[in-house]
């Protein structure tokens, strides 16, 4: 028999399962209320344009190209909308300047096999995205905290990664609603970053999925367009700005893109040619005809309903959480982030939740590098109605509070 723990790589230690992954199985229960996937409503997918769009393609001239392989870069097409859009959002730049991956997912794993070698320090915020975690876990570095309302200094930063054996090689964030706490940062905040980043002379990579879903307040300029206009054009830039088009128009057709130099873009493309060669174009082409046609009005109609879930399941903490309990009031995105008092553990909350209220969401401390974090958990308002969402956040505090008292 194989023993083939012996066989692996010593990277494949650190590989560990998805916690949201797994709870997304409990969507299949009707009667669980679910605020644990971070996922849009499949109800508010333009699914009749992708119709269209799919049978334009396959039913004309251009059906051939579409279902052949194509250029690692990405469709020219859909490369031209999204440098458009990027331009919108005050970032100059054009197609040489954008590579269109499997999903944003895949473009954090080629940042990270780019730039990390075993030892080398990422800075990430406390907490952040797992699937973040876990895309650079797989090439050994170490974590270290990036908070960005400090005015920490470089040379810890330097210090420590040195003490380890490596060097700071990124700062990564998500800056506009980020997943988990919801939280966005101000523009004092950015700058401060990229001050740091400049210091370390490291990356910066800027996780962006969520940037198009505002509710309230008045945007603040991503890192990159704060970057351009420091540094005087794209090309002379540190930052990588990674998009989506998952929470916009669809998670289904695995699209997103990565902004940055072109001599960057030039080593991620060399890294997909090895990976997978291609984004499937016809995928591609699809998505540059719904996003011409219907990004602008179809985003506007998203924002309205999360909105007024975000506002409900704000509403219904607000009346059903025990003394103690604290959260984020995000201006958008799809996450809420609890606190709950000191001693109680999330994740055994689930289990308790699960069974005796059938609520689920996700435990805080996968979000943790480090494992802190037992007492913090994420809602997530996306595919939960206004009904569904004061019926849960009521089971919830209810649960909450025994336990809280249990605990005393």
């Amino acid at each position: 028999m194989t023993t083939w723990d012996s066989l692996y790589a010593r990277r494949a230690s650190r590989m560990r399962a998805s916690e949201i992954r797994e709870l997304l199985k409990l969507l299949d229960q009707p009667d669980v209320i679910s605020f644990a996937g971070g996922i849009p409503d499949p109800e508010l997918f333009p699914s009749e344009a992708f119709k269209n769009a799919y049978a334009d393609i396959l039913g004309g001239p251009e059906a051939a190209k579409a279902l052949q392989y194509g250029v690692s870069e990405g469709s020219l097409r859909l490369r031209r909308w999204i440098a458009g859009h990027m331009r919108g959002l005050g970032i100059d730049c054009g197609p040489e300047n954008i590579l269109v991956t499997s999903g944003s997912q895949q473009a954090l794993d080629y940042i990270g096999k780019l730039f990390l070698s075993a030892e080398d320090t990422a800075l990430v915020q406390w907490p952040t995205y797992l699937g973040a975690l876990q895309a650079f876990n797989a090439y050994e570095p170490r974590f270290e905290r990036l908070d960005p309302g400090a005015n920490r200094p470089a040379v810890d930063c330097e210090a420590k990664a040195h003490d380890a054996g490596g060097r700071v090689k990124f700062a990564y964030l998500s800056p506009d609603f980020a997943n988990p706490t919801g939280l966005t940062l101000d523009l004092e905040e950015r700058r401060r970053i990229l001050s740091l980043a400049g210091e370390l002379s490291c990356a910066v990579v800027e996780d962006a999925p969520y940037q198009c879903l505002r509710y309230e307040g008045d945007p603040v300029r991503p890192l990159l367009a704060l970057d351009c206009e420091t540094s005087g054009a794209i090309e002379n830039t540190r930052t990588l700005y990674c998009g989506s088009f998952s929470k916009s128009l669809s998670p289904g057709l695995r699209l997103g893109w990565v902004c940055a130099a072109s001599e960057v873009i030039s080593r991620l493309v060399l890294i997909k040619q090895a990976s997978d060669l291609n984004t499937p174009v016809l995928n591609q082409e699809a998505m540059a005809r719904v996003a011409e046609e219907h990004f602008e009005t179809h985003v506007a109609k998203t924002k309205a309903v999360y909105k007024a879930r975000r506002d409900a399941m704000l509403m219904a903490l607000e009346k059903h959480m025990p003394a103690g309990t604290r959260w984020t009031k995000p201006e958008g995105g799809m996450f809420i982030w609890v606190e709950l008092p000191d001693g109680i553990d999330a994740a055994e909350l689930l289990a308790t939740s699960v069974e005796a209220a059938r609520v689920a969401f996700v435990p805080g401390r996968a979000f943790h590098p480090d494992d802190s974090g037992a007492n913090t958990l994420r809602l997530s308002f996306s595919c939960a109605d206004v009904g569904k969402i004061e019926a849960g956040i009521a089971r919830l505090g209810k649960v909450i509070a025994r336990t809280v008292t249990s605990a005393l």
